[in-house]
């Protein structure tokens, strides 16, 4: 799967890109990640890329120009791939919209910086708008960076065990059960004796029963939308009428 990022600050990326998981994934040819400065498609000899907004207020705009000639630049025109902008105003991230868009063989994400892009670039240019969640960060890089992730760990043969993407939190609809390694036993601290037992059916029920009670306690919101069983919504109201 390839990707192309638009963005002010290049640099911010190749960190996270060169290790662990996404590091491996560009090497074995998984994925392919590539990188643009959205100022070398300026052409005035300071490169700038944003000006004061019209109407007045305070902070500045991204002008559309150096951002259609860089995406147009690259993808063509029209763009021969989805270019989706990291805003907070986009349609919430969720590991549903990963797996939405880990179908797509090519994606581009769009960095904005400052008081965001010039609503033209939103209109004509951009297919998608994503954001990772209610507050505002200082450009679209951290979002573009937790897409990338999101998505690339989605990709077959990417993890070692091709069935850890779906056993992970949100998933199957609940936050993820327990984890437990060595030792036994820290600080007086024991691993629940179930996981020890060599018993994968117990093992089974119990990270099941784990995993429905942690959304129980932590995210109930979750509860409605995830596929229970009549046993399983029975022990919630039975966790329920205890916790009154």
């Amino acid at each position: 799967m390839r990707f192309d990022v638009f963005t002010l600050f290049p640099e911010v990326f190749y960190p996270y890109l060169d290790l662990s998981i996404l590091a491996r994934a560009r090497q074995r040819g998984l994925a392919e990640v590539h990188v643009h400065n959205i100022r070398d498609w300026a052409t005035d000899k300071h490169h700038v890329v944003d000006d004061e907004p019209y109407g007045g207020g305070g902070g500045m705009v991204m002008k559309p120009e150096p951002i259609f000639a860089a995406v147009e630049g690259v993808l063509g025109r029209p763009p021969a791939a989805p270019v989706i902008l990291l805003t907070p105003q986009g349609r919430p991230f969720s590991h549903a919209v990963a797996a939405e868009l880990a179908q797509y063989p090519h994606l581009a994400l769009l960095c904005g910086r400052y008081e965001g892009v010039d609503e033209r670039v939103r209109q004509h240019l951009v297919s998608d708008e994503i954001s990772i969640g209610d507050y505002v960060l200082t450009g679209g890089e951290l979002a573009a960076l937790v897409v990338l992730d999101a998505v690339v760990r989605l990709l077959p043969g990417v993890l070692g065990d091709p069935d850890a993407p779906h056993k992970d939190s949100h998933a199957m609809g609940l936050l993820e059960y327990p984890h437990y390694t060595r030792p036994a036993v820290f600080r007086g601290w024991e691993v629940p004796a179930v996981l020890r037992s060599g018993d994968h059916g117990r093992i089974a029920r119990w990270r099941r029963e784990q995993a429905l009670r942690r959304t129980w306690e932590r995210r109930p919101d979750l509860l409605a939308r995830a596929d229970l069983t009549a046993e399983e919504r029975a022990l919630i109201a039975r966790w329920e009428a205890e916790a009154r």
